[in-house]
């Protein structure tokens, strides 16, 4: 990688832990100067404007996202096991594995649930893209005989994303020492409401 881009990279990374803290509004070339100790016009020769480095900055938190989150994941067996590895690197996600400010998905949701724009555009598809995710890997564990044949993947997606959320304001907000505790606790509950016990056939003969 050329120096060029090592400090492109540098920029975006900080940039990138700043923006849970500040928001995008707030995160300017001149603040993000004084954070990598270049000067404004170092960093406009990187970053055109404010919205360039908005959007890179939210594209390397997908790459983030998908390297903690996501890949663990599929490199799992289909089915629970892969379910319970993307749920374990959602909470190490939010719980600060990459941002010490936790999800900035989240952050940003807030920052632009009624701002229209580029930024927002980028960030609703990022929600869906999760989403859909989480779909896809509960079909396939429906597919592979770990859960009931009638369990609603986009009904699980939706209370799995909850329980993450509530784990940001919890850990975050509240800064409750059992979040994650509670947060683990309550996919558990999720997971049994709809896991296929394979034993229940036999169990009434023992």
């Amino acid at each position: 990688m050329q120096k060029g881009q090592l400090t492109r990279t540098a920029i975006i990374e900080q940039a990138l832990q700043s923006a849970t803290q500040v928001g995008f509004e707030q995160l300017s070339l001149a603040t993000l100067a004084a954070d990598t100790n270049m000067s404004k016009s170092g960093l406009y020769a990187h970053f055109k404007s404010k919205e360039a480095l908005q959007e890179a900055v939210l594209a390397r938190a997908m790459e983030r996202f998908s390297e903690i989150v996501v890949q663990p994941a599929m490199r799992q067996k289909r089915g629970l096991a892969r379910l319970e590895t993307l749920f374990d690197g959602y909470l190490a996600w939010i719980a600060g594995a990459v941002i010490e400010g936790g999800c900035v998905f989240m952050a940003l949701s807030q920052e632009y649930r009624n701002r229209p724009g580029v930024i927002r555009d980028k960030l609703v598809q990022t929600f869906k893209d999760w989403h859909s995710t989480i779909v896809r890997v509960v079909t396939d564990a429906v597919d592979e005989g770990d859960l009931h044949a009638d369990t609603d993947p986009r009904q699980f997606a939706f209370e799995m994303a909850g329980i993450g959320m509530s784990f940001q304001s919890s850990s975050r907000l509240m800064a409750r020492a059992d979040a994650e505790v509670m947060a683990r606790r309550a996919f558990a509950r999720l997971v049994n409401d709809v896991k296929e016990n394979r034993g229940s056939a036999t169990a009434g003969t023992h």
